[in-house]
């Protein structure tokens, strides 16, 4: 049992404050808690939904806040068609709704802190969200721990967070950005017109100069079996790896 996982958390009701319109199929979700926590980046909550009839839905989401005690927590939702919870929240949720959840939940898919070894974080679709929750702990505690995403997405449309990330590139020379756009030609030279294989993952570990102490892989199940691979395949030990499945 980790500390996280000490002291079960109690269900809570969240409002919510606001919702954007990140791609075409994700939307973030800004909630205002009734009882504010602390989480670590990589973490989630558990939303549950409780229809008139009192049938309950309930599903885990990643928090993409960077981590503190904000009263304000944001969910990055995607709309899975044959989801149960995804699509109330794209296409019934709104402004002033009351939210029930719990949490910080999870203590296995946690930024490292402190760390001294590079971070590699492999991702795709709303895969990327802890992943962003890491990028942002990172920059909120001005930590110079070389770290490399390497995001999968079908364009450059669906890439989430995408203005967010590349002005984080651009302004911090120790964070490295690789996009792996699967169903249109990439925009820059740096980026991938294909998924994500072995060699994809070798050069992008290459750019961070040294091996990564830390590698941590977020999606669904095929995407993070291979990505899995492919960093074995790149010679890093089985140990630093860390991997979240995402459903719907």
């Amino acid at each position: 049992m980790t500390e996280f996982d000490a002291q079960p958390a109690s269900w809570q009701s969240g409002v919510i404050d606001e919702i954007v319109q990140q791609t075409p199929s994700i939307k973030s979700f800004f909630l205002r808690l009734q009882e504010p926590f602390v989480h670590t980046a990589g973490q989630h909550v558990d939303v549950r939904l409780t229809a008139p009839d009192g049938y309950q839905a309930m599903r885990s989401y990643s928090i993409a806040s960077s981590a503190g005690s904000s009263p304000i927590l944001e969910l990055a939702i995607e709309r899975l068609p044959n989801g149960e919870v995804s699509p109330f929240f794209h296409d019934v949720a709104a402004a002033g709704d009351e939210i029930e959840l719990r949490g910080p939940l999870g203590g296995h898919f946690l930024w490292p802190e402190p760390t001294d070894k590079p971070v590699l974080l492999i991702g795709a679709g709303s895969g990327v969200v802890p992943l962003m929750a890491m990028i942002r702990q990172r920059r909120a505690s001005a930590q110079a721990v070389p770290v490399a995403l390497l995001l999968s997405a079908r364009t450059a449309e669906d890439v989430l967070f995408s203005s967010e990330l590349h002005l984080i590139e651009m302004s911090d020379p120790t964070f490295i950005l690789t996009l792996a756009i699967t169903r249109e030609a990439p925009k820059r030279a740096s980026d991938y017109g294909r998924r994500i294989d072995d060699g994809m993952v070798q050069a992008t570990i290459a750019r961070l100069g040294r091996d990564p102490g830390h590698v941590f892989v977020c999606g669904s199940n095929g995407f993070v079996n291979i990505a899995t691979d492919s960093a074995l395949s790149a010679g890093l030990g089985v140990s630093i790896i860390k991997t979240e499945r995402y459903g719907g």
